[in-house]
């Protein structure tokens, strides 16, 4: 028996690839959907990180940190889209933290087995192996497909951007851990914030680029 959540963390799923295949097609939805997330970030950061921090001036840095990155994020994604290549490159990448984060979870949840760490009790050792094979194999078939190129070097890259995404995952998994929330928010069906869904891209695209500088 399939339970609730799964088929509500399935339909929402379903809508928000369909919805990435929109936005790439139409940079006014793109700045739409930049700015929507952004800003749900930013006030789903906001209410994890006053449950923290009780000093108000260490929470307004820490705040105006987060800000800062989400608002450059947000503004190079939507510049960068500018350039068919480099578009193509980004889409990769979220597409790639995608396969990672639905690696991990179908591996995690068939295969179980040893945690991989306290802060996050539901992540396994094999849902990290699951996250960086669905990786390697996405950004590898990607641009295999549109570059004819099969280095074996887009592995690699896919193993250090799911390692990423999941660094995020863990470090905001941590946060929500201190601040005693199971979810940054509940926008999103079966899935619950924003930020819930975006903090593994946002530390996996950056580095991803950074991979992709490095080793070509």
């Amino acid at each position: 028996m399939i339970s609730k959540n799964l088929k509500k963390r399935t339909a929402t799923s379903i809508v928000l690839i369909l919805t990435i295949f929109i936005i790439f097609y139409s940079k006014p939805l793109l700045a739409l959907i930049l700015i929507i997330v952004g800003n749900f970030s930013i006030i789903e950061f906001s209410n994890i990180s006053k449950k923290i921090i009780k000093e108000k001036f260490l929470n307004l840095i820490f705040n105006i940190i987060f800000i800062i990155y989400i608002f450059l994020f947000c503004l190079f994604f939507f510049i960068f889209c500018n350039f068919l290549q480099i578009k193509l490159i980004l889409f990769s990448f979220l597409f790639c933290c995608i396969a990672s984060d639905i690696g991990g979870y179908i591996f995690g949840k068939i295969l179980k087995g040893p945690k991989l760490t306290k802060i996050s009790p539901k992540k396994t050792i094999s849902g990290a192996i699951g996250s960086i094979i669905c990786s390697s194999l996405t950004i590898y078939c990607i641009f295999l497909f549109f570059l004819g190129n099969s280095n074996l070097k887009f592995l690699l890259i896919g193993v250090i951007v799911s390692i990423s995404c999941q660094f995020g995952d863990i470090f905001f998994s941590y946060l929500k851990r201190k601040a005693k929330l199971k979810d940054t928010g509940k926008f999103l069906p079966g899935h619950g914030g924003f930020l819930d869904r975006v903090d593994g891209i946002l530390f996996g695209i950056p580095v991803g680029f950074v991979a992709l500088k490095f080793l070509f």
